[in-house]
């Protein structure tokens, strides 16, 4: 993805993260990944398909999430993520 679009697509998260949709999405502080309960602050904005793996920055592809998930989540999509973990090593396309 070039880096025009990179930044368009982080533009527009970052008005989404104000809106009162995402606002919702969070006060239920439930990470999407683990399901954990956390306070509204202490979840994140995921990209379910990363920005850079060319993911858009709409309502279908963000989600809370928790800080440990999405740091362990990286670039990966979550199929990957199942990938990584039946196979318990990491895994490339």
């Amino acid at each position: 993805m070039d880096e025009k679009k990179f930044k368009l697509e982080k533009a527009k998260a970052r008005k989404l993260r104000q809106s009162q949709w995402w606002k919702q999405k969070v006060q239920s502080g439930i990470c999407h990944y683990c399901g954990g309960h956390f306070p509204s602050d202490a979840l994140t904005m995921d990209h379910i398909v990363p920005i850079s793996r060319g993911g858009k920055s709409n309502r279908g592809n963000l989600v809370p999430a928790c800080k440990k998930c999405n740091s362990n989540k990286k670039y990966y999509t979550p199929a990957e993520i199942i990938l990584k973990e039946k196979l318990d090593q990491d895994v490339c396309f």
